[in-house]
């Protein structure tokens, strides 16, 4: 007797199932019951939290002296971190995939950051920054330009720009890998073509290779905006927030709420706009590229 088949599609479903299973346990889950506790009161020890509906948005929107602030550093980090690292990241990307002397080393040098623990580089970066025994300013003051030394994290004027330095030292890295293979994926084909119908390195660059990557800047910027809005580690480990909120940032002021002060629903309702500020950026632009995306072909 013959045995039965299962279906293709229903043997994709059985195949996917430990790893939905695993996903919706570890993420979706998480999510749900964050959303959930934004609507109730918990302190993080009684058995039970009461529903208070729309209380935990209303005192974050309107009395909390810190969401405005934190949403302000969030917008000005991610609009920083989309652009400057990124753009570094590609001029790496462009040298980098020529064929030059050393360099897979020189690539490896360039990542080496990315793999680095984000509180080991607020550790470094804030030893470096330290105004007194700090590298910056003993080769400042080496160098005969002791004016220009700055209590870099103490200071509220400069202290986000401070640390996004170091954000952006650990993160170039990793968009420069992502671009070298988007450069990598560009038909030779196409380029070889272009420069056989008379065009110079800027026409094939911008007819044939920045078309090409437009899925990889996609990406790029996707996974940018995600990792920038929810910034925490590394300006924890620096700055804690401070001076006086100046480098604070709403993923850590969520985590301040709920941990360090016990109001897990004002903690939650904090998370429950980030999200939605994720969501207002990431789509649009996602639809926008699929739209694009559709119109070239």
């Amino acid at each position: 007797m013959a045995k039965a088949r299962l279906r293709p599609q229903t043997e994709g479903y059985l195949l996917l199932a430990p790893a939905l299973a695993v996903y919706f346990l570890f993420a979706v889950y998480p999510m749900l019951d964050v959303i959930r506790m934004s609507f109730s009161s918990w302190n993080g020890l009684d058995a039970d939290s009461s529903f208070v509906g729309l209380d935990n948005f209303r005192a974050v929107l309107t009395t909390d002296p810190v969401f405005w602030g934190a949403l302000l550093n969030t917008i000005w980090w991610t609009a920083l971190a989309v652009t400057l690292p990124n753009l570094v990241a590609f001029g790496l990307a462009l040298a980098l995939n020529q064929n030059l002397p050393g360099r897979s080393a020189l690539r490896v040098v360039f990542y080496l950051p990315v793999i680095i623990a984000s509180i080991a580089v607020a550790t470094i970066w804030k030893w470096m920054y330290d105004p007194f025994f700090g590298l910056f300013s003993n080769l400042l003051t080496e160098w005969g330009w002791q004016g220009l030394v700055a209590d870099w994290l103490g200071d509220r004027r400069i202290a986000l720009w401070s640390v996004f330095v170091a954000h952006l030292w650990q993160s170039v890295g990793f968009s420069m890998v992502l671009f070298l293979a988007g450069l990598q994926g560009v038909s030779a084909t196409l380029i070889e073509a272009a420069r056989i119908d008379g065009a110079g390195r800027w026409r094939v660059f911008r007819h044939v290779t920045l078309p090409a990557l437009k899925p990889t800047i996609a990406i790029v910027f996707v996974l940018s905006v995600i990792n920038s809005l929810k910034a925490f580690d590394i300006v924890y480990g620096m700055t804690g927030g401070g001076p006086a909120q100046s480098t604070q940032m709403l993923a850590m002021w969520a985590y301040t709420q709920s941990m360090q002060l016990g109001d897990f629903g004002k903690g939650a309702a904090i998370s429950v706009i980030l999200l939605a500020v994720t969501l207002i950026v990431v789509i649009p632009y996602l639809k926008w590229t699929m739209g694009q995306s559709e119109a070239d072909r």
